[in-house]
């Protein structure tokens, strides 16, 4: 492939146009994204509908509702963006992680759309994306701690300069949003069932007291799973006696568990690292209690907040296409024998 009319828009005037696509798990979402900051299209087909019937993602029906939507989505996005496809600067695909068939569905469109217009192909790591959902709607000063909080990761990040990426945290068994959902089931709520925990512990007068998973004094680490079980217990204890379940007072009670120990260790690192920001990411970015709580106590660190919109907080196209310019900016390309990869490792991407 000749790159050198594209590689030759980085020294003029000429505007970067990626498009980008995202299909991980239950959300198709195609985007184009304008130097790496300026959302032109972001069109988003969710399939949480068809997975409610399940009560969780169901990997061969995401595959399946991908395939019939990718080529809708990307006419939409283009089409919204109000550019030609020969005005697009490079292709950008969520590569991993997550769920294999879905990935492959998003990465052979994506080859697919780089090969039929000649155009660069970006393969991008999922969270990278999250963490880069911020570039969207702030300035990002080095070096940041970068909370990710999703279904499938829990991480506490540090970035000392642009696309560098060193795991200090993660989670050792659950991660605190399939936490959300489990406990969630267990009490008979709907999927995904992190907004419904959200807004019952908000209206909550009281809790349940729940214990808190703290590790060793200096790790950075998470573990959810004892608490989860705690929430079974006391969930399966009143069955037992035929009482009614504290649905709400259970949700504060797991809630202000699991924020306190996301905001302590987060606070920590930024302290530790002199971090002059800290990036909150990924689908419980969303969480109104943690949102508030990090706001409170960036504010006593005199440490700015930087939280994506509720709309880029989940599974978002434009967050691929605002990870895949640190790569387009350095002019890192991937070959057409890209493959999806469900556990590619964020450090080395």
């Amino acid at each position: 492939m000749d790159l050198s009319e594209h590689t030759g828009e980085r020294y003029t005037s000429k505007p970067v146009y990626i498009l980008a696509i995202e299909t991980s798990c239950d959300e198709t979402s195609v985007a184009i994204v304008e130097n790496g900051k300026i959302i032109r299209s972001n069109v988003i087909s969710s399939q949480i509908e068809t997975h409610q019937r399940y009560g969780g993602v169901v990997p061969e029906v995401a595959s399946r509702k991908h395939v019939e939507s990718i080529t809708w989505m990307l006419e939409e996005a283009v089409q919204e963006a109000g550019i030609s496809l020969q005005e697009l600067s490079a292709i950008a695909v969520t590569e991993g992680p997550g769920l294999i068939g879905a990935l492959l569905v998003g990465v052979v469109a994506g080859k697919a759309l780089a090969c039929a217009l000649d155009l660069p192909l970006i393969g991008v790591h999922h969270i990278a994306g999250h963490i880069y959902a911020n570039q969207l709607v702030h300035e990002l000063e080095y070096p940041l701690i970068s909370l990710v909080v999703s279904g499938g990761h829990t991480e506490l990040i540090l970035m000392e300069g642009p696309g560098q990426f060193r795991i200090i945290g993660r989670t050792r068994d659950d991660a605190a949003g399939e936490a959300y959902d489990k406990i969630a089931r267990a009490m008979g709520l709907p999927y995904p069932g992190g907004p419904h925990v959200d807004r019952l512990a908000q209206e909550a007068e009281s809790e349940i007291k729940l214990p808190r998973s703290w590790l060793e004094a200096d790790s950075y680490d998470f573990s959810f799973s004892g608490l989860k079980s705690a929430v079974l217990n006391v969930v399966n204890q009143s069955k037992m006696r035929g009482e009614a379940v504290q649905v709400a007072q259970i949700a504060k009670g797991f809630q202000a568990s699991v924020i306190d120990v996301l905001v302590e260790k987060a606070s920590r690192a930024v302290r530790e690292y002199g971090a002059k920001q800290l990036l909150l990411a990924g689908g419980v970015a969303a969480n109104k209690g943690l949102r508030s709580r990090l706001a409170e106590r960036c504010e006593e660190l005199n440490v700015p907040l930087l939280v994506p919109p509720l709309g880029l907080c989940t599974d978002n196209a434009a967050m691929i296409g605002a990870a895949a310019f640190l790569k387009w900016d350095k002019q890192e390309f991937d070959s057409m024998e890209l493959k999806a990869e469900p556990q590619l490792k964020l450090e080395e991407w």
